[in-house]
């Protein structure tokens, strides 16, 4: 995808986005849910802000339903492409189930490589999440929201990843979440701690000639809610650094996300995603439309 294309595309998105706003905005979502406080999908399928989990579970229905969502995301990189597709089932405000399937294009670094151009890493991620105790959005002001989950993960590229010095093709990652909701400030912090072996959340596969070992990895995400409809905000999420050949950096980004009716929210956001197989300064636009009941 060019990156001159996608920063149209978003800018489109958002304007339609916009104009399609009812002019009231204080209702909430079908389900119950206040809008936006199910969070957008994660990278990996679950519902949180673009890269890193909240502990907040998927879809509109509170704890007397069943809810879902779905998403589709991609980004436009210095160097690459990527895309996921999501789908997460949230039951009685509790317990979440999600799945991914993430696709990395390498497009000429591929060649460069020796993959061939336009080479692509594929992988699958099935997540569970529990919510333990508090609330994101009501209770007292202290205490958040706070939950635990489990993703597993299984590239698709097995050979490649052994290749490049990965000790392994899948893995599993372990996190734990706070996520709270100042209504008074209409401010949302989340700080989340991950156990993780994953190479680029594990498209070039687990573990590495520097470790094979699990590292505790932060993350945390701010947002402000400007209305009932629209946030901006950040998030920053550290990564493990386990291959010689394939530098890893940290993950930040920017973002802006609508809720453009009860059941669709659009997000944009600038990504810098630093160094990426051999590649460095990989920054970007990601965009993404989830639909939720």
């Amino acid at each position: 995808m060019d990156f001159t294309r996608s920063c149209g595309v978003a800018g489109a998105l958002l304007l339609a986005a916009t104009l399609a706003s009812p002019a009231s905005a204080g209702e909430p979502r079908g389900g119950g849910k206040l809008l936006l406080t199910n969070g957008i999908s994660t990278i990996e399928g679950s519902a949180g802000g673009g890269l890193t989990p909240w502990a907040v579970i998927a879809g509109n229905a509170t704890k007397d339903g069943v809810g879902v969502q779905s998403g589709i995301t991609v980004a436009a990189l210095r160097s690459y492409d990527f895309r996921s597709l999501d789908l997460a089932i949230g039951a009685w405000d509790r317990i979440e189930l999600s799945y991914a399937h993430q696709r990395f294009d390498t497009n000429k670094v591929g060649g460069k490589l020796g993959l061939g151009n336009n080479y692509k890493f594929d992988q699958d991620i099935w997540g569970a999440k529990l919510r333990l105790a508090g609330d994101a959005v009501y209770g007292p002001a202290l205490l958040p929201a706070v939950a635990v989950g489990a993703q597993y993960k299984k590239s698709l590229s097995g050979a490649i990843v052994h290749a490049i010095g990965a000790r392994h093709s899948g893995g599993t990652d372990v996190y734990a979440s706070a996520t709270k909701l100042f209504l008074a400030r209409s401010i949302l912090v989340d700080t989340t701690a991950r156990l993780t072996k994953a190479n680029q959340t594990g498209l070039l596969g687990f573990g590495g000639d520097r470790g094979g070992g699990y590292t505790l990895q932060a993350e945390s995400s701010v947002a402000w809610q400007l209305s009932r409809r629209f946030a901006i905000g950040a998030e920053y999420r550290t990564k493990p650094d386990r291959l010689s050949i394939a530098h890893e950096s940290d993950w930040a980004d920017l973002f802006a996300v609508l809720a453009i009716g009860r059941h669709l929210t659009a997000t944009v956001a600038y990504a810098d995603l630093g160094a990426i197989a051999t590649e460095k300064g990989q920054r970007g636009l990601l965009l993404q439309l989830q639909g939720s009941f």
